[in-house]
């Protein structure tokens, strides 16, 4: 009776250990790694519209332009952020959620012309340029 006893302790215990780790290793690890690619995606997709944005701008007046991201990434929200590189001109678009991250540089413009501004997955998105500034 007490080897039975001894023996499931000593499973229940490695059965609550691997229900952490199960969590840990098969769970969250392909969902970060699927956050990221798609995160790598939406900031692709945002420097392209930004760019077109900068080749269409006017010399006088204004320009917008509303576009959709995906709501969410593996049932959850995210943030983008348009980032100021600290040593160079390089801007980038920042799209985060705790810890995954994603930066993509916005190609062409960074030395010519600075970008602002910061949004979430939901609803519609506007890009807008206005000769005169903001």
């Amino acid at each position: 009776m007490v080897e039975y006893m001894t023996i499931s302790g000593v499973l229940v215990v490695l059965l609550i250990l691997m229900t952490f780790a199960v969590n840990a290793i098969f769970m969250e690890g392909p969902s970060d790694r699927l956050a990221y690619h798609s995160f790598v995606d939406i900031g692709n997709g945002i420097s392209t519209r930004i760019v077109d944005v900068y080749v269409l701008a006017p010399d006088n007046g204004s320009i917008a332009t509303a576009f959709d991201i995906p709501d969410d990434v593996a049932g959850q929200g995210y943030q983008v952020s348009l980032d100021v590189g600290r040593l160079d001109s390089n801007q980038q678009v920042v799209v985060s959620r705790g810890d995954v991250m994603s930066r993509i540089s916005i190609a062409g413009i960074g030395a010519t012309m600075g970008v602002a501004g910061n949004t979430t997955g939901t609803g519609i998105n506007k890009i807008s340029y206005n000769s005169a500034g903001f």
